[in-house]
């Protein structure tokens, strides 16, 4: 029997683990017992800002990954985040990650030591706040926003104060006022317990994008048989359509807490096309300054937007 070890900074409830839950029952079922997954929960293995270094140095042999608060070394697996407005769905914000990775060899050199088993899209974030209402973009001015990374210029440039730290450290910051808002789905209202500590959802379709968000050590992989390695390769679909399902089901529970404990402000026309347009163009320009780095993001981000045929339909490069 192979016993390979999982962690994962969430608790074994919260949906995410859920889903891996989902992934190791499939394992243990398709390698008939010979496969063994031991989960160990709630951060006592990795962090959110060294996960890729800890899964690559074994501390586990697969884990939970978080490019975007990885301190070092993964520049475009963070910028590219930004490149995703009309990817609606989760299996559009996959599949444009597909495309982008094919033509762009840096993906996979800033996934190097790592053997990628799943990617992550989600449902589509708004703006939630605690005490300060928001009808519109303007009512942005000065609010504390906690953001992805490639939402900080956007948010700046609406007059936010935007800040980017650990989602798990975001529910003490609404708690004590340090922050005014987050960024986030509407899953989180129960999954992170939002719903406590926030009273207001900015309903402004804010684009999401996919990211690799779990990862084997390389050297445990190579070490595997071939017919283990093809169970984990028939894995990643299950893997990725487990956090889907999971996301999706959150997401429509979040809704029904939202409906009677939260006040949903949809966004008007002109703000949401404000807001789209002020997207590309910080995506674009996230995308050229990846240069500094001698990365060409701007071949990603051209394959991501020929990529994005019309609204939530990708076909890789455009093609028919």
């Amino acid at each position: 029997m192979t016993e390979l070890t999982y962690a994962s900074p969430y608790p074994p409830s919260h949906p995410f683990s859920r889903a891996d839950q989902t992934w190791m029952e499939f394992i243990e079922e398709r390698s008939k017992g010979r496969i063994r997954i031991k989960p160990i929960w709630s951060g006592a293995l990795l962090s959110a800002d060294m996960s890729m270094t800890e899964i690559r140095h074994g501390v586990a042999d697969i884990g939970l990954i978080t490019p975007i608060y990885t301190r070092g070394g993964t520049h475009l697996l963070r910028t590219q985040t930004g490149f995703y407005s009309g990817a609606d769905s989760i299996e559009s914000q996959l599949a444009l990650y597909r495309c982008m990775a094919a033509v762009e060899p840096e993906f996979d050199r800033e996934l190097e030591g790592l053997k990628l088993l799943a990617l992550q899209g989600g449902v589509l974030p708004g703006i939630l706040t605690s005490s300060n209402r928001v009808d519109s973009l303007d009512d942005l001015q000065g609010l504390r926003i906690r953001a992805p990374t490639e939402l900080l210029p956007v948010l700046r440039n609406l007059g936010a104060d935007p800040v980017d730290l650990p989602m798990g450290e975001v529910y003490s910051a609404l708690a004590k006022g340090v922050i005014d808002g987050v960024v986030a789905p509407p899953e989180t209202l129960q999954s992170l317990h939002f719903g406590e500590v926030t009273d207001y959802f900015f309903d402004l379709r804010i684009p999401r994008g996919a990211y690799p968000s779990r990862a084997m050590d390389l050297d445990v992989w190579r070490s595997l048989s071939d017919e283990e390695r093809a169970i984990l390769e028939e894995s990643i679909a299950v893997w990725e359509g487990a956090l889907a399902d999971e996301n999706r089901a959150a997401a429509a529970a979040g809704e029904a807490l939202a409906a009677d404990t939260i006040t949903i402000i949809p966004a008007n026309t002109e703000d949401q096309q404000r807001f789209d347009d002020l997207y590309l163009r910080e995506g674009e320009a996230n995308a050229r300054a990846l240069s500094d780095f001698g990365i060409d993001g701007m071949a990603a981000y051209r394959t991501a937007r020929a990529s994005l045929v019309e609204r939530d339909t990708v076909r890789c490069g455009g093609a028919t």
